[in-house]
This record gives structure tokens, sequence and C-alpha cells, in this order.
């Protein structure tokens, strides 16, 4: 998505910090950030970022180049398709395939809604018949495309998730992620930011169920809470039924915040029926631990074009699992750098243990 930043406060602690508001313009793809200053938590030569997450190599291969025609970059979404290639959808409505070792483009395919409009698109699913499953945020929305681009359905919103005035979602803070449940009959898709009406920070996650026709009917809804001032770029599903989530903020003249959870749904209430969510009892989290925060992670020579707590980092939108490496997941992470001079297409790879049990599930606090 393109970004609305505000001015963020630096805090000295990675668990809670504080945040204000203001504008910056070199990232126009995110409200507002947390930072925490870079810590030498890694030893020389070390590729770990934490005791769960360690970085292998990181790519800008990509970066402000074309094909076809057509800027590659403004990925905000990845996926892994049938024959092990990459899937990747821009926020400017073009869906690359991409070879899984060179990254090389190998097609690249437009989409649209049904008036022929572009799409704000941001989250992306290869289903198991190889249609593709995009979201946009426009309005939102989530729909089923051909791999040339053909929309074969679309799936219902609810009515409280759609942007105000028909709902009470906030414009550019909807539908990011998308990933499809262990069995893949069970789609979730995470929206950025909190609806008008709940609690600043509870961001909802609503799910889809298939049925027997291949349609997706509504079900399930979870409250994930974010840390202060962040919002959920993506999310993926682990194959135990957790979930990887990303969060992500801006602070224009210090840069951005990216932070990887493992997250649980399982135990968490379902709020498709609880208007508001304020702090009532008897409404569940989604637990959360946190894994990593990118800025931790040893540079490994990266450089930055605008000011960063560590170079590495540049607003980090899409992630795909693409495999597992021993007893960790293989994880690739890649920038949307909305076409920006001063923002950088990246690719990350990292290696993510999620053996690790999560914190117990958390009440919603009111404001």
């Amino acid at each position: 998505m393109r970004l609305r930043t505000v001015l963020a406060t630096a805090t000295a602690s990675l668990a809670a910090a504080a945040c204000l508001t203001a504008a910056g313009p070199a990232n126009a793809d995110v409200h507002a950030a947390t930072v925490t200053p870079t810590v030498p938590a890694n030893t020389p030569g070390s590729h770990a970022c934490s005791p769960a997450v360690s970085i292998d190599r990181f790519s800008d291969a990509l970066d402000k180049t074309t094909y076809d025609g057509t800027f590659v970059g403004n990925f905000s979404a990845l996926a892994v398709d049938r024959d092990g290639s990459l899937a990747a959808v821009s926020d400017r409505s073009a869906l690359f395939n991409l070879d899984r070792r060179t990254l090389a483009p190998r097609a690249v395919v437009p989409l649209a809604d049904e008036s022929g409009a572009a799409l704000d698109s941001e989250g992306l699913v290869v289903d198991r018949d190889g249609s593709r499953l995009v979201s946009s945020e426009t309005e939102p929305s989530v729909r089923r495309y051909s791999r040339d681009g053909r929309i074969l359905d679309r799936l219902p919103v609810p009515d409280a998730l759609k942007v105000a005035p028909a709902g009470r979602a906030v414009s550019n803070g909807t539908f990011e992620g998308l990933t499809l449940l262990p069995g893949g009959r069970t789609l979730l898709a995470s929206m950025e930011y909190a609806l008008a009406g709940d609690s600043s920070g509870i961001v909802r996650f609503q799910t889809w169920r298939e049925t027997k026709g291949g349609h997706f009917r509504l079900s399930r809804q979870y409250a994930y809470r974010t840390d202060a001032g962040l919002g959920v770029p993506e999310v993926q599903a682990t194959p135990d039924g957790r979930l990887l989530v990303l969060e992500r903020g801006f602070t224009a003249g210090v840069g951005n915040t990216v932070r990887l959870y493992l997250a649980d749904p399982r135990r968490a209430t379902d709020t498709s029926g609880v208007e508001n969510l304020t702090g009532q009892d008897g409404v569940r989290l989604v637990r959360k631990t946190l894994l990593a925060d990118i800025v931790n992670c040893p540079s490994r020579g990266a450089t930055a074009k605008q000011p960063q707590p560590n170079p590495l980092l540049d607003n980090i939108e899409g992630m795909v699992i693409t495999g597992r490496a021993g007893d960790r997941l293989k994880v690739l992470l890649v920038s949307d750098d909305n076409q920006n001079a001063a923002q950088t297409t990246r690719f990350y790879y990292l290696r993510v243990r999620t053996t690790k049990a999560a914190e117990p599930a958390e009440r919603i606090a009111a404001g």
C-alpha cells in the first residue's frame, strides 16, 4: 500500500514503546512506527537476528528494474507456485512469476477489478488448483483469478471491515496479509489497522471456509494486538496452524521498524459477532510471541538510501514460507519500494525456529 507516515518516538526497549504522530515523505506505505535503536546482539560474523531467527543473505537484484515494459517492484506479497517458482504481486496491479533461484521475472500479468480498474493488491495465495487469491485494500476485497488474470470469483466481506462510509475501516488500512491455513480449506486475511470503534492497535483477522463448490463462505474472526504504532502488513500460516505475523512501521528521519511474531489463533475468541473491541471481559486475543526485531539482524553489507536504524531495513511487506532447513522454516521476505528512489526492492532469506510455545492469551485492554 502507499503509506501514510506519522512521527514516532524512538524507544530503548524492544518490548514496549510509545509513539507520537507527524508526517514523512520517503516511505509511502505505513501509518506509524515504534523505533528501537540497533542493538549489537550478535557476535561478529554471526547470522543470528535472535535465538529464533537468522538471516542467510539478502538480494537487491530486482531493485529499479523492468520486465516486459512493467516496473519490477512495489511488491506487497509473495507465494510459492505449484511448480516451485515464486508468485509475487505488486500493489500496482501486477502479478509476477519469478525464478525461485535467481528471482528473475519469467512472466507478468495485469490484474483489475470487474470494471477494469486497477487494484491496490496486497495479499496473495496460490490455491490448490493453481488459481490466485488476491486481496485489495481499496474496498477491501478478495478475488480469485486465473493464471492469466481473469476473475473467477469474489469472496464476501463483512460490512464492518469495509472502508468508511460503507464500513468502519480506515482507507489504506484493510486487508494486507492473506494465507491458507493447513489443509487448504480455510483462508485468513489480516487487517492492517484497527476499525473505528475498536481499541487502538487491535486489528481483526477474518477467515473464510471453502465450500464443496469451491467457493468461500465467511467464518470465524479473531483479534490481534500490534505493538504501539505498528500495523500488520503480512501473515503466513505455519504447518502446525500457527501464524507468522509481520508488524511494521515507519518514522520520518529514522526509518523502519519490522518485527516478526509467532501467533496462535487456536484459543482466541471468535469476534465476528463483537461490534466493538474495547476491553470487554471474555474476549481473548490471538496469542503472540516475539521471534525477532529485524533491526537486530546483522546488516550483511547492506546499504540504505534513506536513514535507517539498520541499513538492512526497508519497507518490508511480503512474506512466504518456502520450505524447511532442519528444525527451522525457510522464510522469504520482500520490501515494497513504492517506486521511490529513496527505497529499495530487497529480498531477505531467513531461517525461523518456531518451536518455542506462545505466551498465554491476553485479554483486550481498553485504549
